[in-house]
């Protein structure tokens, strides 16, 4: 039986396209904040044995506080956050010694698809690497200073999500590598792709929806108050 999950939530990022009045990873979601969102849905899943939570510094004590108020049992520990979100995950890479797979899921994605941890649990084997993604729908065009450049194919193109999932080995080799070229990418699997690691995708889902501007929280909101409603 393979080794139950640990679950990195890098949570420490500015929000420089959000509410500059508002901390993104606590903004109110239907009476709850938006991190506490996302870590009740991981806590739920069978496949996850413990979630390390990455955030700003100071805002760890708030964190236990919210984790110990809302029965998040798979929250052990709270690590702090670094520069930029590669240093984030590292550092929560850094405090797990278990040999376990690592689960890596953005703190402001509070919808899980159902089932979809355990789909990724289930196609590891084989790879060093598991992440979901959906097809490009939409005409993809390259623009200068707002004038089109050219119109690029669709082709072969995937909208990368989280929750990426890896053998935690696969995973260290790649940021080792990466810091020592002093390299930074915008995930985590771009890391594995690097040194040769390969990753396999599977599909995702259009509603899991990151958080980036206020007009994404509203569309997270509505889809979480229809869900409700529809029970």
């Amino acid at each position: 039986m393979r080794a139950k999950a640990i679950a990195i939530v890098p949570s420490a990022g500015v929000g420089r396209r959000f509410d500059p009045f508002i901390k993104k990873t606590f903004a109110d979601l239907n009476g709850l904040p938006l991190l506490i969102q996302t870590l009740k849905r991981l806590n739920q899943s069978r496949c996850i044995g413990e979630i390390i939570p990455v955030m700003r510094p100071e805002d760890i004590e708030e964190g236990y506080e919210m984790a110990i108020s809302h029965g998040l049992e798979k929250v052990k520990r709270i690590v702090p956050g670094g520069r930029e979100r590669q240093d984030s995950v590292y550092n929560g890479l850094r405090s797990i010694e278990a040999d376990a797979p690592v689960l890596i899921h953005d703190g402001v994605r509070p919808i899980i698809p159902d089932g979809l941890i355990e789909r990724l649990m289930d196609e590891l084997d084989g790879y060093d690497g598991v992440v979901p993604g959906v097809p490009l729908r939409e005409t993809i065009k390259m623009v200068d200073k707002g004038v089109v450049v050219r119109t690029v194919s669709r082709e072969g193109l995937w909208s990368i999500q989280t929750p990426q999932l890896f053998h935690i080995e696969a995973l260290r080799r790649a940021y080792q590598s990466a810091y020592s070229d002093g390299y930074y990418a915008t995930d985590d699997s771009a890391l594995v792709e690097r040194i040769g690691g390969r990753v396999k995708i599977i599909m995702g889902s259009l509603f899991n929806i990151k958080v980036t501007t206020p007009e994404d929280l509203e569309m997270v909101r509505y889809l979480l108050s229809s869900r409700k409603e529809a029970r």
